[in-house]
């Protein structure tokens, strides 16, 4: 086994060819339907965006932070919104499913291509088997509203089960039988959806998306009639640090725009929609995070935010139960919403990989009549329904995090050596250049004198091996900043994608070092797939 075929690389060429083709089993099988357009595309990033994350992981964040968490979601807008525009640069380039995966294909090469396809599968699978569940919650919430329940056995999951719960289950072969039967059929509509066409799901997310956009929006309006201003201050009550804790929370309610770009094969016209799409959906969302934040912590006392269903609880909190109603129908619809578009890209995901050798053929099967990848979407769903019927999760979002964060520097990264393009007759969306020669190295030079504080506090082995080894992810950034800034001094690096990939970087350090290890052991799994099978059988190693 040579390096050179581990780093093999597929060409932009070959890609769209293959895409074209719409190649599964060696036989011409048709392409996809070419429905989407942007109002579609930036709906589909709402409605991946606008879920769990304003509806529940919004509390814990700004427990930490406080008014100041509204910092955070500019911080990571931005964060994103670099991310973005490099995502938009390759859609515009390659306009095939497979996201991160076939971007990294053609810049980084095969072994990179598999992680990231690999660390994606975490993020999809992982993300939407806790979005189950957490629908569940808030649909029994919904039918306790109106005087109906299901039997504890049937919504529930042997680790959260009470012993009444035990005791009134029926026993098979003395075994109680406790499922999640909620969390488990919604994600049998969903795929449903998914595997009947992008048609059908596109009308369900632009319904969903209007729907909740509207319940939103009047949240908005009412809670501010309710906020008192004091409860603003202090503003960083935890200090920036603080704000930083909810990191992987708030983040977490961002990752949804990258599966817009798996829908690329299904755009009337990816080159010029894709990138609106995702860069409409990120600017919408972060106005409707911030404005949501401050009506959450200006109603109540930030501290009395750790709670799973904030918005509910503060209008709870202003005697208005009826709004806690209708924040508990809206949340429904939006975690709806975001299971759709994850289970649409997810399949995506595997359709290129497989078409590319790395996984079986199946996998990219187009189904004749839907056009969409039947067989992916299928054992999509098994792989989510099945954990979220048994499984007791909450919501991953650190684990889920630290997978999307990982793909974001990988797109950002390849957009630097991403081979310049001939003239184009296609009109299309092309990343500016800013040279960054001087701006990289003078913007970290002002970050490290305005947070020495709290960089050598980082950077200090006081403590042993117990307080250190937390910081590890924070030296590995160091030196990734070091050797960038050294780049771009003496290369002129593109001033966006390095950023983007610093930023997405130190993200990265403030998710606990635990969820490094569980991230490290999952890409070993992958690893050893890739060698098993992945390696002998791609296309690029039967061609050569």
């Amino acid at each position: 086994m040579s390096s050179n075929s581990l780093f093999r690389k597929k060409s932009l060429t070959a890609i769209i060819k293959d895409a074209k083709d719409g190649l599964s089993d060696g036989h011409e099988t048709g392409g996809m339907n070419k429905v989407l357009k942007v109002k579609d595309l930036t709906a589909m990033g709402i409605a991946a965006v606008i879920g769990a994350g304003i509806f529940s992981t919004i509390g814990e964040a700004s427990f930490h932070g406080g008014p100041g968490v509204s910092l955070l979601f500019v911080i990571t807008a931005v964060t994103c919104g670099f991310s973005a525009l490099c995502y938009a640069e390759f859609a515009s380039r390659v306009p095939v499913s497979g996201s991160a995966y076939t971007y990294s294909y053609v810049t980084f090469g095969e072994l990179a291509a598999w992680v990231i396809g690999w660390a994606l599968i975490l993020e999809y699978a992982i993300g939407n088997i806790a979005v189950a569940i957490s629908w569940s919650g808030y649909f029994n919430n919904l039918l306790g509203g109106i005087g109906l329940s299901l039997p504890d056995w049937l919504a529930s999951n042997y680790d959260s089960a009470t012993p009444e719960t035990i005791a009134a289950a029926p026993h098979i072969a003395g075994i109680p039988f406790i499922v999640n039967l909620p969390a488990f059929l919604i994600v049998l509509l969903v795929t449903y959806l998914a595997y009947v066409g992008i048609q059908e799901s596109k009308r369900s997310a632009n319904f969903m998306v209007a729907l909740k956009i509207l319940v939103i929006l009047f949240v908005i309006v009412v809670g501010f009639f309710y906020v008192n201003k004091a409860n603003w201050h202090p503003f960083m009550p935890n200090g920036f640090s603080g704000v930083l804790k909810g990191v992987s929370a708030v983040f977490f309610a961002y990752i949804g725009f990258d599966a817009v770009s798996t829908t690329a094969e299904e755009c009337a016209n990816p080159q010029r929609d894709l990138p609106k799409g995702m860069i409409y959906s990120l600017i919408i969302c972060t106005v409707l995070y911030i404005l949501i934040s401050f009506v959450l912590t200006g109603m109540v006392p930030y501290y009395n935010l750790k709670v799973n269903d904030p918005l509910a609880y503060v209008f709870t909190q202003v005697n208005l139960p009826w709004i806690s109603y209708l924040i508990s129908v809206s949340a429904v619809v939006a975690t709806t919403s975001v299971l759709l578009v994850f289970q649409i890209g997810q399949p995506r995901i595997w359709m290129s990989m497989s078409r590319d050798g790395l996984l079986p053929k199946r996998f990219s099967k187009i189904h004749p009549r839907f056009k969409t990848p039947s067989f992916a979407t299928i054992i999509t769903g098994i792989l989510v329904g099945i954990p979220a019927l048994f499984l007791n999760l909450t919501i991953v979002t650190d684990l889920t995090s630290i997978g999307t964060l990982f793909a974001f520097i990988l797109v950002c990264g390849g957009v630097l050596i991403l081979p310049r393009e001939e003239k184009s007759t296609v009109k299309r969306f092309q990343l500016p250049y800013i040279n960054g020669q001087f701006i990289v190295p003078g913007i970290i030079v002002v970050l490290v004198f305005l947070f020495s504080k709290e960089i050598m506090t980082k950077l200090s082995f006081a403590g042993g091996w117990e307080v250190w080894k937390h910081n590890i992810p924070f030296y590995i950034f160091v030196l990734v900043t070091i050797a960038l800034s050294y780049f771009s001094l003496t290369r002129k690096l593109s001033l966006i994608p390095v950023l983007g990939m610093l930023s997405c970087f130190y993200l990265m350090t403030e998710i606990a070092l635990k969820n490094w290890i569980v991230f490290s052991v999952w890409l070993a799994v992958g690893l050893t797939i890739y060698f098993l099978y992945s390696y002998t059988n791609s296309k690029l190693a039967t061609k050569a």
